[in-house]
């Protein structure tokens, strides 16, 4: 059954004025929705912080302190991407390839004084050609020997927000499962669909389309996004069973 067939099951069919009045009702929900986020994020922003070193990270140049990281500006966030050692291209973490790819480019955040950057612990060795392949302009270091545990290679898919006071770091943020969604753009358009992510895990009507959770986040052997670039070619996709 293909994704245009007319025989998948759908919404009712109303006319114009009550889709208009169903529409506005969710309407109010989705506001007060916007509302509460906007409160938290207010929360947010009056947690306490912690102190963090100035890890010594490995980049495409050699080694780096954290400090470094903020390229001047007063704050930093982290995603750190997961790795599996040893693996080609197509067998890194197709979760991190998700989130990662709707942020291409940190224009906005830098200009207002945030500057982001990605932690991993594969070796640089093999991060670099990953990077370059995937088209990823934010600049990449790999935390193998950080031994902090908010810093290190201990949890990946995970953010970490810091402000730069002086010489001094401090975390005052830390986000993890599926909070790592404000980065992807991609999941919220198709939440705004009627078949939404066709995950098992959502609450749809009887009949809906629906796979596996995560089945869409790779395609015929490679993370998914990575069949849009130059020379992605076929892979064995059986040899590749990372989760």
């Amino acid at each position: 059954m293909t994704l245009t067939d007319e025989h998948l099951p759908a919404p009712a069919i109303v006319d114009r004025d009550a889709w208009l009045r169903e529409r506005e009702a969710l309407l109010a929900r989705e506001k007060a929705h916007t509302r509460e986020g906007d409160a938290i994020a207010a929360a947010r922003r009056r947690l306490p912080m912690t102190e963090v070193p100035s890890v010594e990270l490995v980049g495409e140049h050699g080694t780096v302190r954290l400090l470094e990281l903020f390229d001047g500006r007063p704050q930093l966030v982290l995603y750190k991407h997961m790795w599996h050692d040893g693996q080609p291209i197509e067998g890194q973490c197709e979760g991190c390839t998700a989130t990662i790819w709707d942020f291409h480019d940190a224009s906005y955040p830098n200009a207002r004084g945030i500057s982001f950057a990605v932690l991993s612990r594969g070796p640089i060795d093999e991060l670099a050609p990953f990077r370059a392949f995937m088209g990823y302009t934010h600049p990449w270091f790999s935390n193998r020997e950080v031994d902090d545990p908010l810093l290190g290679a201990e949890t990946e898919g995970a953010y970490v927000a810091l402000l730069r006071r002086g010489e001094r770091i401090f975390a005052t943020n830390w986000i993890t499962g599926r909070g790592v969604e404000a980065m992807m753009s991609s999941m919220a358009i198709a939440d705004m669909t009627v078949y939404g992510r066709r995950e098992a895990w959502e609450d749809s009507p009887a009949g809906w389309p629906q796979e596996a959770t995560f089945t869409a986040w790779r395609t015929d052997g490679r993370p998914t996004a990575q069949w849009s670039r130059p020379g992605a070619t076929p892979v064995d996709a059986s040899a590749h069973h990372h989760h």
